[in-house]
């Protein structure tokens, strides 16, 4: 089955959501529709950013998925915007 990796730009905590807090539940979102193969925070052009690897069939599930985590993450913090990337071979190709 294919990997993706959903890239979600990190903005504004709400009240009482720790910086430590949001890749774990990032995961958790993801975790609920599919298996998840890794997580990680990146620092892109200068923007924290949770990154979860994830197995999907398509690239419209993969989608699906991305939108189910960003829709369950806008309770605890601001995202900025959501990347969907597919791996084909040695590289990720963006999806959307």
């Amino acid at each position: 089955m294919p990997s993706y990796r959903v890239t979600l730009a990190i903005g504004a905590l709400a009240a009482g959501t720790t910086p430590d807090a949001v890749l774990p539940e990032a995961a958790r979102l993801v975790a609920e529709l599919t298996v998840v193969e890794a997580k990680d925070v990146q620092l892109l052009r200068g923007v924290p950013c949770a990154v979860v690897r994830f197995e999907s069939p398509s690239d419209e599930i993969a989608e699906a998925v991305a939108e189910h985590a960003v829709d369950g993450l806008a309770r605890v913090v601001e995202v900025r915007s959501a990347a969907v990337t597919r791996r084909d071979g040695g590289r990720w190709t963006p999806v959307r």
